[in-house]
């Protein structure tokens, strides 16, 4: 079925799969030098949206959604370090961490329904709340990541 006729859960989950290909993507064809080059005064680079998008895929649906405590996921306190990839950090590394990421979240959310609701800041949310909001994040720094790496390609 495609995700232009499917029902809703498919068109959603579809759709943040095209912006987790596109985050994944942003790093083919880049040196790690490359991928951590600074284009912009913020912290993000190419490898610092894959580093962040495996933030975010932690927050919502390991934290979040599977109500895993954030210190026993191991990610950092606030959004801003989480755009800072460790000394160690590869591209190969940042993309495995980000591929097993996207896989639990992926197993996290087939085990619920769209209505189905869990602790917000705000009060609760659903699983379709949480799925449109890693739409628009995701989307958000893919475009960012887009432009950086076409800045990159471009001073070769």
């Amino acid at each position: 079925m495609s995700i232009h006729t499917a029902d809703e859960r498919a068109v959603l989950e579809g759709l943040v799969e095209r912006q987790r290909e596109a985050i994944a993507g942003l790093l083919d064809g880049l040196t790690d030098e490359q991928a951590r080059r600074r284009l912009v005064p913020s912290l993000t680079t190419p490898l610092s949206l894959v580093t962040h998008a495996t933030f975010v895929e932690k927050v919502w649906f390991h934290h979040r959604v599977a109500g895993v405590p954030r210190a026993e996921l191991g990610i950092p306190e606030t959004v801003e370090e989480s755009f800072v990839p460790a000394d160690e950090d590869t591209i190969e590394s940042v993309l495995e961490a980000y591929r097993s990421a996207c896989e639990r979240s992926r197993v996290i959310a087939a085990e619920h329904d769209l209505e189905d609701q869990f602790p917000g800041h705000h009060g609760p949310l659903s699983l379709r709340f949480v799925l449109g909001h890693l739409i628009a994040e995701l989307a958000r720094h893919a475009g960012h990541g887009d432009i950086l790496v076409e800045q990159i390609r471009a001073a070769r």
